[in-house]
């Protein structure tokens, strides 16, 4: 899909919903999103939150600490 396309399909989107709590909230999101600069979630980590995402990151190579998709989807089934 192009870029006018979703621009596009985006805006008929917004057109088809009356529910006012809902455009709100498509309104905060693409205010933020617009708005963000690249780096600025991180930068709003303390160094501990920093530090154990780094750390998950690692964790996330191991394969020992990989869950099969299939046993995920089992479990949470329910």
């Amino acid at each position: 899909m192009t870029t006018v396309e979703l621009k596009t399909n985006f805006h008929q989107l917004i057109d088809k919903i009356s529910n006012e709590a809902m455009l709100v909230k498509f309104y905060e999101i693409m205010s933020t999103a617009n708005v963000s600069n690249e780096g600025s979630l991180w930068k709003n980590l303390s160094n501990e939150e920093q530090q154990e995402l780094i750390e998950i990151e690692k964790d996330s190579h191991n394969i020992e600490n990989l869950i099969d998709h299939s046993a995920m989807m089992f479990k949470y089934i329910k």
